[in-house]
């Protein structure tokens, strides 16, 4: 690699990293403070939050690397063509390859980056953050129930105790369960207990309250009655594993008894072509940037800022995409546009880095936009020569 590539190579990395970190910190900072209540309330410590913060930086990377190269190379190169060292190259007679080659060096490795993150690193941090937010839903089931306390112990449940006793005996029970919408039930009991075996509230001497849509209340008194909470201990103790937590060999070979497999198989597939396509962005991005910032241009000319060009650019690319990934989950007609979206821009792209072409305003649009330049410096001038004037009568 020669020397104004290295240079170029080392300036667009840290141009690069100079973006990534802060708009890394700030989105994982967002994912993370999610889920301090959860943290908090089952009792966690600021380690178990950490970890769990940890475990989501992964997740962010391949949806923050590709945004963040295609600034760092547009702010790049549009400050070395403010620097005249785009004009300088080319008055040199260095060939366009040597501004391109150390981008395109760059977007390949990132886009291996990205493809080793998203189908080996993200899967198990994904997996390792469900279950830590299971384990949390579980460990707060055992300890919600506290003296004097209403608490939620999940969406349309909710207990109070008005006393703990000795040996785990709780006195003044009061459940109420409103998680069926066909059906409402308010338990009260003098005393119950929790079975730790069976994972379920033990309450005696008791009534229960069951209120129907249509209004109708029937009252059951009981001497002995066990509330079960082994569905609601099962469903927060386990972790639902979905398509985007699964790697790439079983996303390749999935298992068809698999329950989610059964009973979304598209999601699946459309994950797999995902995978497939999406780790390309850096690389693509990359070549937009290039298209739309590799020209040396005149200060006076009027054009759009390459950044922002290459930034809509890139936001069109990654909706698309999106927009392909979802609907392919439902039709299998929408996968092929996964492929030909990144093949499509890069074919476009480097068609117009061979012809010498970039992203521009068409010619009249410019030629209005250097008018109206021209006639705001012009009141812009004249405002302040009559406000010197002014001022100099003054005096």
């Amino acid at each position: 690699m020669k020397l104004i590539e290295r240079y170029i190579l080392r300036r667009t990395s840290l141009m690069f990293f100079g973006t990534l970190l802060p708009l890394l910190g700030i989105v994982w900072t967002t994912q993370a403070l999610t889920n301090v209540n959860l943290v908090t309330d089952s009792g966690q410590s600021m380690l178990a939050f950490l970890k769990l913060a940890t475990l989501i930086l992964p997740s962010v990377i391949p949806i923050i690397l590709p945004f963040a190269f295609v600034i760092g190379v547009a702010q790049t190169l549009t400050a070395m063509n403010a620097d005249s060292e785009l004009t300088v190259l080319n008055a040199a007679g260095s060939s366009r390859m040597m501004i391109i080659r150390p981008i395109i060096y760059l977007g390949v490795g990132l886009s291996v980056v990205s493809f080793v993150v998203d189908n080996f690193v993200e899967p198990y941090s994904r997996t390792a953050v469900r279950q830590m937010i299971a384990t949390a839903h579980a460990d707060m089931l055992s300890s919600v129930i506290q003296e004097n306390a209403f608490r939620k112990v999940t969406d349309g449940l909710y207990v109070q105790v008005s006393r703990r006793k000795g040996g785990g005996v709780l006195e003044g029970l009061f459940v109420a369960d409103t998680r069926d919408p066909k059906v409402e039930y308010v338990y009260y009991a003098r005393e119950g207990a929790i079975d730790e075996k069976t994972s379920a509230l033990v309450m005696n001497d008791g009534e229960v309250h069951r209120k129907l849509p249509n209004g109708d209340v029937s009252v059951i008194k009981f001497d002995s009655y066990a509330f079960d909470l082994a569905d609601l201990t099962e469903r927060a103790g386990e972790a639902t594993i979905r398509a985007k937590d699964r790697d790439l060999p079983f996303l390749l070979n999935p298992d068809p008894n698999d329950e989610q497999v059964k009973r979304n198989p598209g999601a699946f597939t459309a994950e797999l072509h995902r995978r497939f396509t999406e780790w390309t962005l850096p690389l693509i991005f990359g070549l937009v940037a290039l298209v739309a910032s590799v020209d040396a241009r005149s200060h006076r000319e009027a054009r759009v800022h390459p950044m922002v060009t290459s930034l809509l650019v890139a936001l069109a690319i990654r909706w698309a995409m999106f927009y392909a990934a979802s609907a392919s989950e439902t039709s299998y007609y929408a996968i092929p546009f996964l492929y030909l979206i990144p093949v499509g821009v890069a074919a476009l792209a480097i068609r117009q880095l061979s012809r010498h072409k970039s992203l521009e305003l068409p010619a009249s649009l410019r030629a209005r936009l250097m008018d109206l330049r021209d006639s705001l410096m012009a009141r812009l001038s004249g405002r302040s020569g009559a406000a010197s004037t002014s001022h100099g009568q003054q005096q």
